[in-house]
């Protein structure tokens, strides 16, 4: 009998390609590394300043909250009034008035302008209302009251900058509704705000007085750079 030749051991399979980072090579697997601890390391900062920021106040927050704020704001702003322990229970209204300059030289003073009544004319029925309508003009008064005393006088470089932008947003407005005429032009403006308190509903025995409060800022110049038909023009340059 002949002896049969030794069978020559199966051939292992073939490992299946490697994918993902573990398909890089060493360099660029320590690059994606790197790049996932500083997304992580980003990400716990900003959780972190969004909780500081909605935090009551604490320790943290008295040494550091102009770096807090400097973080949040604009674009991370929240706002928790709704779930407040003492929501708004108040309808705002912002108004306003202006000294206009007419196209035969005469100044006059115009009535009173209810900018939120006509925001809220342009939303209702409308199923698709723009965040300019629905809250332009409400965030413009928040910010401008949030940075200024009692007295209406700004505080600080914020308070500054926010009476710039209401004032640019209340003469756009102002100009939307021909306030000046056919050509004339405003010279000064007035805003104030009118709080009526919300109706409790039927079943509450609470009584609350339904009498308008006003709160009326000081006149502002309109400067030349600040006119109807000049901030109407910056207003679409920047839109563009």
């Amino acid at each position: 009998m002949t002896e049969e030749a030794p069978a020559a051991p199966a051939e292992a399979p073939p490992s299946p390609p490697r994918t993902g980072v573990a398909a890089l090579s060493p360099r660029y697997q320590i690059g994606a590394a790197v790049a996932l601890a500083v997304v992580a390391v980003a990400v716990c900062v900003h959780i972190g300043m969004v909780f500081l920021h909605v935090a009551p106040s604490n320790t943290v927050t008295k040494a550091h909250g102009g770096a807090i704020d400097e973080w949040i704001y604009p674009e991370f702003e929240q706002n928790w009034k709704l779930f407040a322990p003492n929501p708004l229970q108040q309808n705002i209204a912002v108004e306003v008035r202006a000294e206009v300059r007419t196209a035969d030289g005469e100044t006059r003073t115009t009535g009173w302008y209810d900018l939120s009544a006509e925001d809220g004319r342009a939303i209702d029925g409308n199923p698709l209302p723009s965040h300019t309508q629905q809250n332009e003009l409400r965030r413009a008064f928040d910010f401008f009251t949030n940075t200024h005393n009692a007295d209406g006088r700004p505080v600080g470089v914020r308070g500054t900058l926010s009476e710039t932008y209401l004032r640019r947003i209340v003469l756009l407005r102002l100009d939307r509704d021909g306030a000046a005429g056919p050509g004339g032009d405003v010279r000064r403006i007035q805003v104030r705000s009118r709080s009526t308190a919300v109706p409790p509903p039927s079943w509450s025995r609470e009584r609350v007085s339904l009498k308008p409060v006003y709160r009326t800022m000081p006149w502002w110049d309109v400067p030349a750079a600040g006119t109807t038909t000049q901030a109407r023009a910056a207003a679409a340059g920047g839109a563009r």
